[in-house]
């Protein structure tokens, strides 16, 4: 089953690149825990899985580059290529030379429905070279303009076009303390917009692989370069291949063993801009979590703490909530592993966070005519604001 990256603005398209680097040399690094058998059949999974081969026997990744500017598009289609391990497409970007000035509303309503037809048919030949085509995985940030805007438009026209192919959006959480002025209009409305039209998002805060690296890896002077590799190997260890209870190396349809349709019964919702957190939350409560397991002893690792019916929600069983993968096969250079992907509470308070933020600024008025001019109408942020702080309630009241 082979998965199709869509790499979006500066951020999407420099973090794509490190995914497929970390994934290729993990490939590639010798293991000494699993027979030579497994080793190669890893290998071919994840190389069906993201790389199609070019006749010399150099990988391809199978994605798709957008970005409105060619910088960084072109740095990373030569950095691949220096590799020589792997490389982009010939003619799988798409660049402009201008921006969007970290505005959403250009992103979406400018950028989008001009380039739709260039952009969405680089697309589908990229899903037609997959014999087995399993879904998206679209790679982008939630506060500029690009990335945020343009990556909105091109999930919708993605669930329009391939209603029945999983959509997992990878979004950038910006810093509590960013650069944008307008960063919480930007993602408010990138969320909302990704909550009606994804299958999954897959979050991770700027702030809090920030930390990873100051804390947990001593790095005194950290660059994006530092955080894109964390991301790249987080996402690495949960992408690459692992078996199912069959004992065959899989990949089901749903690259995560996340049931990602289920949602939180709706609950009654305070009036709007009033939005606070209902209850402190001091206990994590999940609906799904999946724990990959990878390297040495993974079969006598005691997981058993995970079917503790406490960490569930009342009307889901542990059974139904908890999934375990596992695999002999190391990841990267680490004799053992393990990896988290849970659906819970943890972005509740940065979500009530970002939306009191921007409702405060809306309330007065700030910046708002630098999205109307766009065609992006006060009666849409208003749409944002309920549709988020539906979620706010609705994950509070797990």
């Amino acid at each position: 089953m082979s998965i199709v990256t869509v790499q979006l603005g500066q951020c999407g398209n420099q973090i794509g690149f490190e995914v497929f680097d970390a994934l290729l040399s993990d490939s590639h690094s010798s293991q000494g825990l699993c027979s030579k058998r497994e080793n190669e059949a890893y290998q071919a999974s994840c190389k069906e899985r993201f790389f199609s081969e070019e006749e010399n026997g150099v990988p391809i990744a199978r994605a798709v580059l957008v970005d409105m500017e060619p910088k960084v598009i072109n740095q990373t289609l030569s950095k691949a290529a220096q590799s020589g391990q792997w490389k982009y497409g010939q003619h799988a970007c798409f660049c402009q030379k201008q921006g969007s000035g970290n505005n959403w509303a250009y992103g979406y309503s400018v950028h989008g429905p001009r380039h739709e037809e260039s952009i969405m048919s680089l697309i589908r030949k990229e899903v037609e070279k997959c014999d087995s085509f399993s879904g998206f995985f679209i790679i982008m940030s939630m506060a500029g303009g690009t990335g945020s805007g343009l990556g909105a438009f091109v999930t919708q026209n993605l669930q329009d076009q391939y209603p029945n192919s999983l959509k997992m959006n990878h979004i950038i959480w910006p810093y509590g303390t960013g650069e944008v002025i307008v960063q919480n209009y930007n993602s408010i409305l990138t969320l909302s917009h990704l909550y009606r039209s994804s299958d999954a998002l897959l979050v991770h805060e700027n702030d809090a692989v920030h930390k990873i690296c100051a804390k947990l890896m001593n790095i005194k002077q950290i660059s994006f370069s530092d955080i894109n590799q964390v991301l790249a190997h987080q996402l690495g260890s949960v992408f690459q291949p692992t078996y199912s209870a069959e004992s065959s190396f899989h990949y089901r349809r749903n690259p995560l063993g996340i049931d990602w349709h289920v949602r939180p019964p709706l609950s009654g919702l305070p009036p709007l801009g009033k939005m606070s957190l209902n209850k402190d939350l001091h206990f994590n409560t999940s609906v799904a979590n999946l724990v990959i397991l990878r390297g040495k002893d993974v079969q006598s690792a005691d997981v058993e703490g995970f079917k503790d019916p406490a960490l569930y929600t009342s009307w889901l069983k542990p059974v139904n909530a908890f999934n375990v993968w596992k695999t002999q096969r190391a990841f990267s250079k680490y004799e053992k592993s393990a990896v988290l992907v849970s659906n819970s509470q943890f972005l509740v308070k940065p979500l009530d966070t970002i939306v009191g933020k921007a409702w405060n600024m809306f309330a007065s008025k700030a910046y708002i005519h630098q999205y109307t001019k766009f065609g992006i109408e006060e009666e849409d942020f208003l749409d944002s604001f309920t549709s988020l702080e539906q979620v706010v309630a609705s994950y509070c009241n797990l």
